[in-house]
């Protein structure tokens, strides 16, 4: 009995330590559990896109680009928080320091379905990737300011990004929503309470 015991504890102890290790392993803001932009940021500021966002980072929602000439859509853009990030923005309002937000980019495809005209995403495109950065981390860099590290990358390399100044090449498109911080909180239910 005291074997069966003694086996039982440290089990128990063991399964503490590994989830002690594996707490302090994932990178996290201590003060609101939002994991941080240290994981898709190397030391110099340069970005890249995390290769596990699909399986670990939150559906913020999605947008249909409507076609210039024609019906459907030409671009689906599917956006991806950081972990713990939806939690900490409908508690403050506010994009917490280190979140992370990935926009995949898809040209779409439309065509007649039972259900009418579908718009679906096709080839991707590439990524926008934003980490917020209220710190100001990398004021020397072209692809940090206004309290967020901007990159767009191309489909073919999730590594490099194409983006040389983040004012010329991103913010002019985010100029409508700078009130709330750069970003279409307005597209993305799960920031809603």
């Amino acid at each position: 009995m005291k074997i069966l015991k003694a086996a039982c504890v440290a089990v128990v102890v063991i399964l503490g330590i590994a989830a002690a290790v594996r707490q302090s392993q994932l990178p996290a803001n201590a003060a609101d559990g939002v994991s941080t932009g240290a994981s898709v940021a190397d030391r110099d500021g340069h970005l890249h896109v995390p290769d596990d966002y699909r399986t670990t980072y939150q559906l913020l929602g999605s947008w249909a680009i409507a076609a210039d000439d024609t019906h459907g859509s030409k671009e689906l853009h599917v956006v991806y928080a950081s972990p713990g990030v939806i939690d900490a923005y409908r508690k403050d309002k506010r994009f917490p320091d280190g979140a992370v937000l990935v926009k995949e980019v898809f040209k779409a495809a439309t065509s007649e379905m039972t259900t009418g005209t579908v718009s679906r995403a096709d080839a991707l495109k590439g990524w926008f990737v934003m980490v917020k950065d209220t710190a100001n981390r990398h004021p020397e860099s072209a692809l940090w300011g206004d309290g967020w590290g901007w990159s767009w990358f191309d489909a073919g390399d999730h590594s490099k990004t194409t983006t040389t100044n983040y004012r010329a090449q991103c913010q002019a498109c985010h100029v409508p929503v700078r009130a709330s911080d750069w970003v279409y909180v307005d597209g993305y239910p799960p920031l809603k309470p």
